[in-house]
């Protein structure tokens, strides 16, 4: 049986590869699906005050959110539960899901995607999303690209 390993990796503070997602949100790759054999994606999301996500499903991809700054509404299925500093939650493939910042400051999220590649899709999500006029289709029709689901809007904070 033949073993790959994957190349080390280390980075400063800010290094990675640096992409953008939807409006006030930007990410940077530390490792994608390229570097660790398809294994998994582990990135740092900077999410701007009171943004986050519409509602959307993976449906391959397991997801888990550990929150570094901020305090966050998530939604997981039906149920909303909160995360401050610290908190943790896993976001089932198959499952829709959404977070949002509550606070009136910038906020920082460490995401993993498991499998990996997570970064193609926003390398074409952030100019359609971040356009002057951003089509609701186009973007949609990206998500199915990437066995996801665009589902609803973002969340509220109420």
């Amino acid at each position: 049986m033949k073993v790959t390993t994957s190349a080390r990796k280390v980075l400063g503070p800010g290094e990675g590869l640096r992409l953008q997602s939807g409006p006030g949100r930007d990410l940077i790759f530390k490792v994608t699906g390229e570097d660790t054999g398809g294994a998994f994606d582990y990135f740092i999301v900077e999410v701007a005050p009171r943004g986050g996500p519409p509602l959307h499903v993976h449906h391959n991809q397991e997801e888990t959110i550990h929150v570094l700054k901020g305090r966050y509404k998530i939604r997981i299925g039906d149920e909303v539960f909160y995360c401050q500093e610290g908190g943790f939650a896993y976001l089932p493939s198959r499952v829709p899901h959404a977070f949002l910042n509550l606070t009136d400051e910038p906020g920082e999220l460490v995401v993993v995607y498991t499998p990996g590649g997570g970064h193609k899709f926003y390398e074409e999500l952030g100019p359609i999303s971040r356009s002057a006029h951003p089509d609701r289709e186009v973007i949609a029709a990206l998500f199915e690209k990437y066995d996801m689901a665009l589902l609803g809007p973002p969340l509220s904070p109420d």
